[in-house]
């Protein structure tokens, strides 16, 4: 390829960084380290870079490491983009190699398989890694950069990536996957270059950063700058540099990394019993010890120019700041996304990812969203403690791409297809009959586009799915449910429907569906009027409390009627806030002006349709209505 220079051996650092003691819980840096990457390559694209911002780089060199194999139709490709401190290593090799910085989510088995794909994770444009940032040698001077470094942002970052993707002989990647920065570098990837993925899975990140985000950074920079060992940065061979104002950007930044309850757990106990470290910052308390410790450990590791230009590049970053520009901004996108969000995170708040859902929904976007329920802050999406949520629904997005994506079945694609998936002897599509959904499937003509309200684990939109290609997609709040869903090939987006349908266009689809979910609602009214709005069509499953055998469960014996069609609640452990029959719905109906098209009253015990006095004699009921 004309003005590449082909892979060589990419050596970092060769600084051995000591290895203190750390803190009983789990660290997200712990094994980083600033020693040689070893399985790392690099190539040099040697023409001119024209950057977003004014000014051109003469040359980019990209260090990268790849695990896997590119398969023969080169379609198995995942692009891995680290956050601002990372680098190239986000996983180990082999046995003997140094941890990653994503073992626990890169490797084989794990939910990004290098069994079945083909990943590769670039340092960045502006890192120290290898990669052509500040402390690279400006070949227009024969000195690093330094301070003259330019102003880069996350769209330079991306056009380096996808200069690197195309060198690897790779036209369309599977995924790009990345977390905080590496989110807006995934957000990036599929508005810059949407003919260029097939799935997005941005985790713990935003369409821009919040006024607070932007200020911790601003804080952060300052004392790099004010370091008096900063020298303008032209630090190189003039002693340590900055390595004071380093450690204490990174000690702000890692606060905001972490949660109170983590803090809590972390530092409380031991509030006045620091960890005995030789370091120049105060450590009179538990949480100043490990703050010191994680700061000095940075400054063995990172170079301060880079941490300016990156963090520079993130607060930079902004896909749109109101409603309108994100989805104009994500209109260009064709591929599916998943978007993870954690609970604890106020460094980038789930409201943020929300944002970008909100919009990618707005524009009719195939998407699945998750707020993960976790402890662990901003941190969360690098550790352990909620792998069982995010790693399983990434592994189930990613196996849910490629032939689906692009609307053909390959024969030959070395992944199972989501209808596959649906019908293996272990799915939950199997948990149980529902002779509701039967109905209501029957209901709803082939290439329909449907919105299921409390979708649950997908039983409905999986039917559809088997006979028809209209647009799908549910909400469910259940955070289990949801993981089933994306394991089924489906989009789903949590959602508490109390909250209304704001994002959804007017007569944005055929059909919306609420089945067996009205009697959870608090807010029936507008949740029907929200339907109503956003559907050409709506269809209202619920259970019937005037059926025969509940009346005779309250009026002879006295107790409350277990009247969900699916599951016998009882009184104390029931989701239920509305008890309803046939009557009262078809009273509500008309007082509200709806026309009922259609009403279906089912006997799910008996497995039949009911013809006579439903009210009395049917268990579930379904109603077709619109305005």
């Amino acid at each position: 390829m004309s003005g590449v220079r082909r892979n060589e051996r990419a050596h970092g650092s060769t600084a051995e960084a000591p290895r203190e003691a750390e803190s009983a819980s789990f660290d997200s840096d712990l094994d980083r380290h600033a020693r040689e990457l070893r399985h790392a390559r690099r190539v040099t694209f040697d023409e001119p870079m024209r950057l977003m911002r004014g000014g051109s780089l003469p040359s980019v060199t990209v260090v990268y490491e790849t695990y896997g194999k590119l398969n023969a139709r080169r379609d198995n490709g995942v692009l891995i983009c680290h956050a601002i401190s990372g680098d190239s290593h986000v996983a180990r090799h082999d046995a003997n190699d140094d941890p990653g910085w994503w073992d626990l989510f890169v490797g084989p088995g794990k939910p990004v398989d290098t069994d079945r794909y083909f990943v590769v994770c670039p340092n960045i444009l502006g890192g120290c890694r290898g990669s052509t940032g500040p402390n690279s040698v400006n070949p227009r001077t024969g000195r690093p950069y330094a301070a003259d470094f330019p102003v880069i942002t996350v769209e330079d970052i991306v056009d380096v990536q996808r200069k690197l993707v195309t060198h690897l002989g790779i036209d369309r990647l599977r995924a790009v996957i990345g977390g905080s920065l590496g989110g807006h570098m995934t957000l990036t990837w599929a508005t810059r270059y949407p003919e260029r993925l097939d799935g997005a899975v941005a985790l713990a990140t935003s369409a821009h950063l919040s006024s607070q985000s932007l200020a911790f950074d601003v804080v952060g920079r300052n004392a790099i700058l004010c370091d008096p060992e900063y020298q303008g940065g032209q630090y190189y061979g003039n002693g340590a540099g900055p390595r004071v104002g380093l450690a204490i950007a990174r000690m702000l930044g890692h606060i905001t990394y972490l949660s109170p309850e983590v803090m809590t757990e972390k530092f409380a106990e031991e509030r006045s019993e620091p960890r005995e470290i030789r370091s120049r910052f105060e450590t009179t308390f538990c949480v100043g010890s490990y703050l010191a410790h994680q700061g000095d450990k940075f400054g063995e590791r990172f170079d301060a120019n880079s941490y300016l230009t990156l963090s520079m590049a993130m607060d930079l970053f902004d896909l749109g700041s109101t409603p309108g520009k994100l989805a104009a901004a994500l209109r260009a996108s064709r591929c599916r996304w998943l978007v993870i969000s954690y609970s604890s995170d106020w460094l980038f708040p789930p409201a943020q990812s929300r944002e970008i859902v909100d919009a990618l929904v707005a524009e009719n976007k195939p998407v699945s969203y998750c707020n993960v329920e976790s402890r662990n802050g901003h941190d969360a999406f690098l550790l352990p403690n909620d792998l069982g949520t995010y790693g399983e629904l990434t592994r189930a997005f990613l196996a849910n791409l490629g032939a689906d994506a692009r609307g053909a079945a390959d024969p030959n694609s070395d992944q199972e297809s989501p209808q596959a998936a649906r019908h293996s002897p272990t799915s939950i599509f199997h948990a149980r009959h529902r002779l509701d959904y039967e109905r209501i499937a029957q209901l709803i003509p082939p290439a329909a586009a449907v919105l299921d309200l409390g979708c649950g684990s997908g039983g409905l939109l999986c039917r559809l799915a088997d006979r028809q290609q209209g647009r799908l997609a549910g909400l469910e709040l259940d955070e289990r449910a949801v993981v089933s869903c994306v394991q089924r090939g489906l989009d789903v987006v949590q959602h508490d429907l109390n909250q209304g349908l704001a994002p959804f266009a007017d007569r944005q689809f055929d059909f919306v569906v609420l089945s067996q979910t009205l009697q959870t609602v608090l807010d029936v009214e507008r949740v029907i009027d929200e339907m109503l709005r956003v559907g050409k069509r709506c269809i209202v499953s619920f259970p019937n409390l005037g059926y025969e055998p509940h009346r005779v469960q309250l009026a002879e014996y006295g107790l409350a009627p277990r009247v969900d069609a699916a599951r016998a609640f009882e009184w104390y452990n029931t989701p239920n806030v509305r008890f309803l029959t046939i009557a009262d719905f078809e009273e509500f109906c008309r007082n509200k002006g709806l026309r009922i098209h259609e009403r279906i009253a089912l006997d799910t015990v008996a497995g039949q349709p009911v013809e006579h006095d439903p009210n009395r004699n049917a268990n579930v009921a379904i109603i077709v209505l619109s305005q």
